[in-house]
């Protein structure tokens, strides 16, 4: 099931079940495919995928360390090897650069600022971090913790992939890898600092603080 949402020129699609880390990446390539031929709108898809591990552009063989029966899958968006599986929310953000501004950079930036200002609303004072990839934040004990991965691509300035943010997800499946290349630090979630917030509540914040910039 589907939640499909359309405003003058973005939609936005809100998936309830799992869905397989392989399928989503064909649909989205056919969906990029047709941003670039000006033939729909631009989109963001939220969704939770089954147990998957992915190697982005940057990610090594030795990071994973122990993946077991999860399947682990290379791909074409930027970063190094994470864990996706339910209880986290996926974006995924096809966004045609062309109508927008042409900086890689700036659209990175914004993709963190939007993320920190969506934790914001439940409280969580989140920040990046120079040489750390995605989103942090300090734990009850005081050590920094991610709590939400970034990976992008762009194709024709037309943007896909987007970001991971941890809800409520198993996060034991994270100790099975080197998540995005970073051994020093934990991995945390909306639900392992206490707040017990629903993807539905998630996915309304980030439709709202989206708005702010973009």
């Amino acid at each position: 099931m589907q939640n499909l949402e359309q405003s003058s020129s973005l939609e936005w699609v809100k998936s309830a079940h799992l869905i397989p880390y392989e399928s989503a990446m064909e649909e989205m390539a056919l969906y990029v495919d047709a941003i670039q031929q000006n033939a729909v709108n631009e989109r963001i898809w939220l969704l939770e995928h089954e147990h998957v591990f992915t190697k982005g552009t940057s990610g090594e063989d030795h990071e994973a360390l122990n993946v077991g029966d999860v399947p682990l899958m290379t791909t074409r968006r930027g970063g190094r090897i994470t864990y996706h599986g339910p209880g986290q929310r996926v974006g995924y953000m096809m966004l045609d650069l062309r109508t927008r501004e042409k900086d890689v950079r700036l659209y990175v930036q914004t993709v963190e600022a939007w993320l920190i200002e969506t934790l914001r609303y439940f409280s969580l004072d989140a920040f990046t971090s120079p040489g750390r990839i995605g989103i942090w934040v300090r734990t009850q004990t005081g050590e920094e913790a991610k709590i939400a991965s970034i990976g992008i691509r762009l194709q024709k300035w037309v943007s896909s992939h987007g970001f991971a943010l941890n809800v409520n997800p198993d996060l034991t499946y994270f100790k099975r890898i080197i998540p995005c290349g970073i051994e020093q630090y934990g991995v945390t979630s909306l639900h392992h600092l206490g707040v017990r917030v629903s993807i539905k509540e998630v996915d309304d914040v980030l439709q709202k603080t989206f708005r702010v910039f973009f």
